[in-house]
């Protein structure tokens, strides 16, 4: 017999994420309380964000750190909401301390694939949760042919372009960093 999970009834707290049974057969967030739940990136998805890891890693100063797939606090009260940017730069003191979940604070850049089911997500919502949460940079990363990269920088508390390419990009915040797109898929 197969045992089902019971599916949460009311809006969710930071709390009741918590107590949330582990699942890695799917990828969940917590947006304003509610789940939710879309399947595990495909392989030229991994693929981009291992090779955008390779890339940045190496061009960062000590006390910063690139990781991937982390939880971060957008807003901790309750309902609560919890995203997890496909790779983040991090204040390396904060990953020291390997929290379950990054706040805001923490978290320099935060980057985003598109998905397929993704793309409003990434370029509406997470782009305007990102900005209110005072995270510094923003990157969104599209797979379709061309392989693209749109970087954002906050300023006065919202996202402004800072660059865009389907070749190499150059930005100097949240640190210089140069990033061959075209390399982001075998």
């Amino acid at each position: 017999m197969t045992s089902m999970m019971t599916w949460p009834n009311h809006l969710l707290s930071l709390a009741d994420w918590d107590a949330l049974p582990e699942d890695n057969t799917h990828r969940y967030e917590l947006a304003e309380g509610i789940l939710q739940v879309s399947p595990r990136p495909v392989p030229n998805h991994q693929w981009a964000v291992m090779q955008l890891a390779f890339q940045v890693g190496p061009q960062l100063q000590a006390d910063l750190g690139v990781l991937s797939d982390v939880e971060v606090v957008i807003v901790g009260g309750s309902p609560a909401t919890v995203r997890a940017p496909d790779l983040v730069v991090v204040r390396t003191a904060a990953a020291k301390a390997s929290p379950a979940r990054f706040a805001p604070d923490d978290v320099l850049l935060a980057v985003e694939v598109i998905s397929p089911g993704s793309r409003r997500t990434d370029r509406v919502t997470k782009f305007n949760e990102y900005a209110e949460a005072g995270i510094p940079d923003y990157w969104i990363i599209d797979l379709s042919a061309p392989v693209s990269v749109t970087a954002f920088q906050l300023i006065d508390g919202n996202y402004e372009l800072n660059a865009g390419t389907d070749d190499v990009l150059s930005v100097t915040t949240p640190v210089p960093l140069t990033v061959k797109v075209r390399d982001l898929l075998p």
